[in-house]
């Protein structure tokens, strides 16, 4: 049954000039083994450049990754970005050295889920089929 459905895509984005990849790569690999599709963008991308491989690349979720601080200026971005281009299904989250209060400002801005640093891959396998594979396949019917 669980081969059935299809895989979920998603696209692990960095942003700006945030140059601290590795969790970003493990993330990425973390769910490429949990079979989900997964394309990383590389470094120092914009918030348009991510939204037009979200779009050419018909992901269902962009999940960000920033360790700058500059997490209040790219998510909203890249949220604007994806609306612009018409990814507005596009779910995005994202990941990285976020303050608490900071987070529910970027959850009511159409950012759904952010993990700070220590959240293990499976949390975030557990949250895409909580969470994620609903939307999606609510989308889909």
């Amino acid at each position: 049954m669980e081969s059935s459905r299809r895989k979920i895509r998603i696209l692990i984005a960095k942003v700006g000039l945030d140059g601290h990849d590795r969790g970003a790569k493990v993330v990425a690999r973390g769910l490429a083994d949990a079979g989900y599709e997964v394309i990383y963008s590389g470094l120092h991308q914009t918030p348009e450049m991510v939204a037009a491989a979200a779009v050419q690349e018909s992901v269902d979720a962009v999940g960000l990754s920033i360790m700058s601080g500059a997490h209040m200026t790219h998510f909203p971005a890249v949220r604007a970005a994806l609306d612009a281009r018409g990814g507005r299904e596009v779910v995005l989250f994202g990941g990285g050295i976020v303050p608490d209060e900071d987070v529910a400002v970027l959850k009511s801005g159409g950012v759904a889920e952010i993990f700070t640093p220590g959240t293990s891959t499976q949390a975030i396998v557990d949250w895409i089929e909580r969470d994620l594979r609903p939307r999606v396949e609510g989308a889909a019917a």
